[in-house]
């Protein structure tokens, strides 16, 4: 039987020691509003930023380098973080049409406002259209926005049915009592 060397021996397992440090120094994305919550106040910053990134270039075609500059972020932050969003075409990154990305969003229900978490980005898109209606029925008194959303709802991240509040006397209560406005639409994440 051969006898290995001690010192070649101790190298390989300070190997694997630096790998595994590598790997757990990686920044994994949230999955959870517990994950979320048990990162750094900074950290949740930033994700809410990268999430406003990949949103900003589908809704507008922007570049990666353009939206990451409007939102204080470098791109190798972006890419690391939300990398499962983008794909990569002649050597430039674009948003995939839909992104599986947690969000935080807040609507509002009869007890006041509900954060709610969500990993679909379309089902997010829903919450900021109703909104925008919420916002019109607030400002002009136009309520046909608001009726398009009567018999929808949403689904949050744990597949979980939530009704959207469209009932006009709840929403002027919650209006009057100062809890609507549309900067209440992401949670409090900053």
């Amino acid at each position: 039987m051969k006898r290995q060397h001690p010192r070649r021996h101790r190298r390989r397992v300070d190997r694997k020691k630096s790998r595994s440090r590598t790997a757990r120094s990686r920044t994994i994305a949230p999955q959870t509003s517990k994950q979320f919550f048990a990162r750094t106040e900074q950290f949740r910053d930033t994700w809410n930023r990268v999430t406003h990134v990949i949103s900003r270039m589908r809704a507008d075609g922007v570049s990666l380098k353009r939206a990451s500059r409007e939102f204080g972020l470098s791109t190798s932050t972006v890419i690391r973080l939300a990398k499962s969003a983008l794909r990569k075409r002649k050597g430039r990154y674009a948003a995939k049409p839909t992104d599986k990305l947690l969000r935080l969003l807040v609507i509002p229900t009869r007890k006041g406002l509900l954060e709610i978490a969500m990993r679909d980005s379309r089902q997010a898109s829903r919450v900021g259209e109703y909104w925008a209606a919420v916002q019109k029925y607030l400002r002009t008194g136009d309520a046909s926005a608001i009726e398009e959303f009567r018999r929808r709802g949403i689904t949050d991240a744990s597949r979980k049915r939530i009704s959207l509040l469209t009932n006009l006397e709840e929403l002027d209560r919650l209006a009057s009592a100062g809890v609507l406005s549309f900067e209440s639409l992401y949670a409090g994440v900053t």
